[in-house]
């Protein structure tokens, strides 16, 4: 999908406009995504805030807004693990990880042309935050793949009322 990528582009973007993005490693169980986004914060000359693998991710989001707050970043940027609609432990880690850091912007990640897939993966998103909280936006990523079909866009956007927040295309970050 090209979560991690994306994020690294909306913190090149958010710093480019100002910002003082903290890019948070909370990808505690895919091998590779501390380093991959580590990579990406190097890049970009940004913090990152990692406790590496096998951890509640969380905590790790809990520790990482403490020290935001202590450094002065005004935006945290929570790098979680791909979420498939039918991993039943990642889905409730999201919604604990939502629960206990009542994030200010919660963004869904789908490919461009994922087409009807992406709203199966939107509702079991949507349920996994529970009741009191709803998703603020969409991420699509590869859109520069789409050319004229308009994939995941239309269908995501209207059938629920979320919009499209940022497109990604390419592999740089601008």
């Amino acid at each position: 999908v090209g979560k991690s990528t994306s994020l690294a582009k909306m913190t090149y973007f958010l710093k480019e406009n100002g910002c003082s993005p903290l890019l948070v490693a909370g990808d505690t169980f895919r091998s590779g995504a501390v380093e991959q986004l580590s990579v990406h914060a190097k890049c970009l000359d940004v913090p990152i805030f990692s406790q590496g693998y096998a951890k509640d991710p969380s905590s790790v989001t809990k520790a990482a807004i403490q020290q935001a707050t202590e450094n002065g970043n005004d935006v945290v940027l929570v790098d979680t693990a791909g979420r498939m609609q039918n991993n039943a432990p990642l889905m409730k880690a999201l919604g604990k990880l939502v629960a206990e850091n009542q994030p200010d912007f919660i963004i869904l990640v789908c490919e461009a042309l994922v087409g009807h897939d992406g709203l199966d993966q939107f509702k079991m998103f949507s349920q996994s935050l529970g009741h009191q909280r709803k998703l603020d936006g969409l991420l699509l990523t590869k859109f520069d793949t789409v050319s004229d079909k308009v994939g995941a866009a239309l269908t995501l956007t209207h059938e629920t009322g979320a919009p499209i927040v940022f497109c990604g295309t390419g592999q740089k970050y601008h």
